[in-house]
């Protein structure tokens, strides 16, 4: 009678639960979706990881929907990471052509240097949350990381974004005293 529990939770362990079966059944897919998309095996596993992780956190494992749901997440994802591939590169771009550029003209300091003044002090005249927002999405952030950090929806982020540009271009135009 003592080894009928011991051997009960060897098979129990042994045996696998609806997520794995789930991750076992569909990983396969979900990679290679990623991969026709990312044309590297190593990140479109980091995305399947990422995918199959959400997934758990937010549904239950023997959803009728997992399949499709797994696969759109993993081509929305692996575009996610092109688009900030994309927005890293421009900005490291620009970082180096700023750096091995000829010393620019002092009065081209002076006036982006200025510019930069103006945009900081319009931008703290906003309130915190487009502020924010702005401050997010042009250091290259990408909607869905934006959502994360601000506690919004992917889906109002656009939105967010386009009234805050128009309360900046306010602030901007606003006559302030030197």
């Amino acid at each position: 009678m003592g080894e009928e529990p011991a051997d009960r939770g060897a098979a129990v362990r042994t045996a696998p639960d609806s997520f794995d079966s789930l991750f076992l059944a569909e990983y396969g897919k979900v990679v290679a979706v990623a991969n026709r998309v990312l044309a590297d095996r190593q990140e479109a596993e980091d995305v399947a990881q990422e995918v199959f992780l959400d997934f758990h956190r937010k549904h239950p494992a023997d959803a009728g929907y997992a399949p499709a749901w797994l696969q759109r997440a993993a081509v929305h994802t692996a575009l996610n990471r092109i688009r900030s591939r994309k927005r890293r590169e421009r900005r490291e771009a620009n970082d180096a052509n700023l750096r091995t550029d000829t010393p620019a003209d002092p009065q081209d300091v002076l006036v982006v240097n200025e510019e930069r003044r103006r945009v900081r002090q319009a931008l703290s005249r906003l309130s915190t949350k487009p502020a924010s927002l702005l401050a997010l999405r042009y250091s290259g952030l990408s909607y869905v990381e934006i959502g994360a950090a601000l506690g919004v929806g992917t889906n109002q982020i656009g939105t967010l974004l386009r009234r805050a540009e128009q309360s900046l271009l306010k602030e901007l135009n606003r006559v302030t005293p030197a």
